[in-house]
């Protein structure tokens, strides 16, 4: 039975999701509310485009920690580290958190792709994956100048890595790894849209012109 303890913690586990780092961001230090410029999305990409390099990067290790940090709430549920369902909480709690980024209580509702949040969820889980899905984004996102392509392809090979990794150990993994990928499919369902019509925006991160 679920104790209310840890339905404290995965209510906690979304707020923290939901806690919109680029709205915050934007107004505390710019005075401007991102959702309202660029693609409107309060994530970091959007911020990188509206605020600049410093903005984004801000951002962008924020969305981490909020995935990474849920991950890590199991800890405070004793009774959480020495379940048969430990895997389970820590991957719900992860979750829990993403969803709050894709629909913060605190932003209306309206968030980010979940993207970052999802990288520090999976950083707290397993660095070696994480540091592949990184590898992966980098060479794309140079190759295409495009953050949707990155991220797409991205989560795809994370899908595979998980289920080769943990092909004959941890089955709720290889599960979760498709779940990502769904998730990811189904926020960047117009930008894959764009990216088939040739209108998907780019961005460099060395050059000032973005198109």
């Amino acid at each position: 039975m679920i104790s209310t303890t840890i339905l404290l913690l995965a209510f906690c586990a979304y707020l923290l999701g939901s806690l919109p780092s680029a709205v915050l961001v934007g107004k505390a230090f710019y005075g401007l509310d991102v959702r309202e410029h660029g693609s409107n999305s309060a994530g970091a990409t959007n911020t990188f485009r509206v605020l600049g390099k410093q903005a984004g990067i801000l951002v962008l290790l924020l969305d981490v920690f909020k995935g990474a940090t849920a991950v890590n709430l199991v800890h405070f549920a004793k009774e959480i580290p020495e379940s048969e369902y430990f895997m389970v909480y820590k991957i719900a709690f992860g979750l829990l958190a993403v969803v709050g980024h894709i629909y913060p209580v605190f932003a209306g509702f309206k968030g980010g792709k979940g993207i970052a949040t999802l990288l520090g969820m999976v950083i707290a889980m397993d660095p070696i994956l994480a540091l592949g899905c990184m590898v992966v984004f980098i060479i794309i996102f140079i190759t295409t100048n495009m953050v949707s392509a990155g991220s797409i392809l991205a989560t795809l090979s994370f899908g595979i890595m998980t289920y080769i990794r943990y092909e004959f150990s941890e089955p709720i993994l290889q599960i979760f790894g498709i779940f990502a990928v769904v998730l990811v499919l189904f926020t960047h369902r117009a930008n894959m849209q764009r990216i088939w019509k040739g209108e998907e925006k780019k961005m460099y991160l060395f050059k000032k012109k973005e198109e």
